[in-house]
């Protein structure tokens, strides 16, 4: 008895954390919001929400403004169909730094700073795009706008910081999947912006595409300033403030970045991701040009169709984040696991048909459904990155994200750039190596969870797992309490199956202590 009446340093915080009066959604130890609703704009927990899914679609608009409009722009610039594969994957492959250097960023000084600095340094690019004048300027300007795709991994960074363990896949899923609407309302957006400003106005064709740059840079303006202004890192305060006050430890880089680079899991997921959101990013650069070369369709028809590959973000996305929950409740951390194995390669299967569709009507219907389940794969993804590392979790979802538009750099240089294989076989050639790239999702292993094929370690607990990132010294001065908080929080990740626990109310003793 007089054990249990012995306070630890965890219930003292756990106690003192229970006035939480001042937040309008209910929320555990960590004061991460066990609820999600998505219509409310509540402070912080949902204004976060808001900000990252709005900045990351404009981002997301911006970057992907150029291939609607593609053959007005490559009649106007004489480029070819190398300078356009080129620029597709500069458009990418500028990320794949940015999204490491942005994950650091999140861990380090918050992923509000980090957010807003990124897509207000990016805006430039977006404006300059409607004065370029060749191959070589559309390339460097769809590079450089492409690094604000990096805002992805401060948007899954943010609501992993916001929303409980139970909640966080659909949180990070429909974020990411309302930002990843970018890429389909951008083939909207861009031609119905060209037609008002070519037939209303009566610009020229050759000056219209170049005004209507300024609608995505404006948007993006706007982004970056409300983020900065009116987001908040954690549910408790900024990351500045709190390291002030005592009530954050103020972490190293190089700690950070060893504890990422270590860790298997987050490489696996890397690769994995490689070819969901990879093979997202590749069909937004040749989707609308691919119909209206290979099917004779019209920009506007061609636009439509590109576009609905990409509006399909705003359900399939979310709901693969949803499904991992939901698999999660009932089979724990292995059932997120299989449900992603699970889906991917099924997206595998339908993009190697979509590349054998031979009719416009079949093409277009094998390409919606093929858009679920790719999209759907990358809200699984990220139902399983939050609990790969506690304190290098900004990096560990750079490196995933990075992962990403590594993917899609890879896929485009093999497969669609010069004329080695056709549009058509490329895709076929693309779906191979989704299910391949899928498979080594078997080999990630949670000690306290187990894997898709072996169950859990005997006696491994969460409070092990995240612990051991910390030194004994770390632990001694109390440096790690918060990833004893995660810990406690994470036990749901066991599944019904194997332990009933349910994340710990902010009122609720730890049931270790």
């Amino acid at each position: 008895m007089e054990e249990q009446k012995k306070p630890s340093s965890l219930q003292i915080e756990s106690v003192a954390a229970s006035d939480n009066k001042h937040f309008k959604v209910p929320v555990d130890s960590e004061h991460k919001a066990t609820v999600f609703w998505i219509f409310s704009f509540a402070a912080p927990h949902m204004r976060a929400f808001h900000l990252s899914w709005f900045s990351f679609f404009c981002c997301f608009v911006s970057t992907f403004a150029a291939p609607p409009l593609l053959p007005v722009i490559r009649d106007n610039l004489g480029l070819t169909r190398t300078d356009i594969g080129n620029a597709g994957i500069a458009s990418v492959s500028g990320a794949v730094f940015a999204r490491l250097t942005m994950g650091t960023a999140c861990d380090l000084v918050g992923p509000r700073l980090a957010s807003a600095s990124l897509i207000l340094l990016t805006t430039p690019a977006v404006y300059c795009t409607s004065i370029i004048n060749s191959a070589s300027t559309y390339l460097l300007a769809r590079f450089f706008t492409g690094f604000s795709l990096a805002s992805f991994v401060s948007c899954q960074f943010w609501m992993s910081s916001m929303f409980s363990a139970p909640k966080v896949g659909s949180a990070n899923g429909v974020a990411a999947g309302w930002g990843n609407l970018g890429g389909g309302a951008t083939q909207l957006i861009m031609p119905l912006v060209y037609e008002l400003i070519h037939n209303a106005i009566g610009s020229t064709k050759f000056t219209a595409w170049r005004i209507a740059f300024f609608v995505p840079g404006l948007m993006q303006t706007a982004a970056g300033i409300a983020v900065v202004a009116l987001g908040q890192d954690l549910p408790d305060g900024n990351y500045q403030k709190l390291e002030k006050a005592g009530d954050k430890h103020k972490d190293s880089f190089s700690k950070v970045f060893y504890h990422a680079v270590t860790n298997h899991r987050a490489w696996i997921l890397a690769l994995t991701y490689g070819y969901c959101f990879g093979v997202e990013l590749t069909i937004d650069n040749i989707i609308a040009e691919y119909f209206y070369d290979r099917f004779d369709v019209n920009l506007r028809n061609a636009g439509m169709i590109a576009a609905s590959f990409g509006l399909a973000n705003i359900f399939s996305r979310p709901a693969g984040g949803w499904f991992s929950d939901l698999l999660s409740k009932r089979y724990g951390m292995r059932g997120r696991l299989w449900g992603l194995w699970l889906v991917q390669s099924f997206g595998g299967v339908l993009c190697i048909i979509l590349g054998l569709m031979d009719s416009l009507a079949a093409a277009i219907s094998v390409m919606l459904l093929f858009s679920v389940f790719v999209q759907a794969s990358c809200g699984l993804s990220f139902g399983i990155v939050p609990f790969v590392s506690r304190r290098s979790l900004g990096l560990i979802s750079g490196m995933t994200g990075g992962g990403g538009n590594v993917g899609a750099v890879l896929t485009q240089l093999i497969f669609f750039q010069g004329s080695r294989y056709s549009t058509q076989k490329g895709i076929a050639l693309m779906g191979v190596m989704i299910l391949a790239c899928t498979l080594p999702t078997m080999l990630i292993y949670f000690p306290q969870w187990g894997g898709m094929l072996v169950g859990p370690r005997p006696n491994a607990t969460e409070e092990d797992y995240y612990a051991a990132e910390w030194s004994q010294k770390e632990r001694d001065s109390g440096c790690h309490s918060a990833s004893l908080k995660f810990a406690e929080n994470s036990v749901s990740e066991r599944g019904k199956r194997r332990d009933p626990s349910t994340t710990v109310p902010v009122d609720t003793t730890p049931s270790h202590v």
